[in-house]
């Protein structure tokens, strides 16, 4: 039996069908819409948040999304060990739930960032990164005013140690330097897990970096990851 995917649309959401074609077009995996009220996920082996400006984002990126009638479910489908991708505000939305550590901040420069940028793996000892090499460079593009982010001391030890950060802002050949962190991120970090490893939040777009037409395929190695474990599940 193949895996379902389900895409969460909030009010704002603008990245919802790039993930459907992702999924359903590029990918060839059952997909379907998930409106923000739904609360029944049992048919969903996988979920997706997508980017975009949830609720206008006039409060905190995600804060008000965090507060609709799916995440109540979505936060009980996780604790199950469900999988969840939270990509750009997906991730916001995460972390406004508590289901990642830390926050978002402006970027540093204070401007939306709309551009290709390079992350490097940094592990593949998570259900999204078996097909990414520990080390390899992927090229997959970002779009986010508030994508600098932040925790404390303590938390980011924690991440460190406990190997939950997943990439890292980079070059094409994978040094991680100040120059590459355009937005801030505290340790270069792009995306973090959670301690049991099934939920992966992400600022950078592998949605948008599936075929070569758009310039990159190689989110696909994370969606190929994915498929790859729900297939031997």
């Amino acid at each position: 039996m193949s895996a379902t995917f389900g895409v969460i649309v909030f009010p704002g959401s603008n990245c919802d069908h790039d993930a459907y074609h992702a999924m359903a077009h590029v990918m060839n995996a059952e997909t379907k819409f998930l409106w923000h009220k739904d609360t029944d996920l049992s048919d969903i082996d996988f979920l997706l948040i997508p980017g975009g400006f949830s609720y206008g984002d006039y409060l905190r990126s995600g804060a008000i999304a965090r507060f609709s009638p799916i995440m109540q479910s979505v936060i009980e489908f996780a604790e199950k060990g469900g999988p969840v991708l939270g990509i750009c505000n997906g991730f916001q939305i995460l972390l406004e739930a508590g289901l990642l550590p830390g926050a978002m901040l402006h970027n540093k420069d204070l401007r939306f960032v709309c551009k290709q940028t390079h992350l490097r793996c940094e592990t593949s000892d998570t259900l999204f990164t078996r097909n990414i090499e520990e080390g390899q460079v992927l090229q997959i593009p970002v779009a986010h005013g508030e994508g600098n982010y932040f925790t404390d001391d303590d938390q980011l030890k924690k991440l460190q140690d406990n190997d939950q950060i997943i990439f890292r802002y980079s070059d094409s050949k994978g040094n991680v330097t100040d120059e590459t962190n355009f937005n801030g991120s505290v340790d270069n970090i792009a995306g973090i897990c959670n301690t049991q490893r099934n939920i992966l939040g992400m600022m950078p777009h592998p949605e948008r970096a599936v075929e070569d037409l758009i310039g990159s395929d190689d989110g696909k190695l994370i969606f190929e990851s994915v498929l790859n474990e729900l297939a031997v599940a």
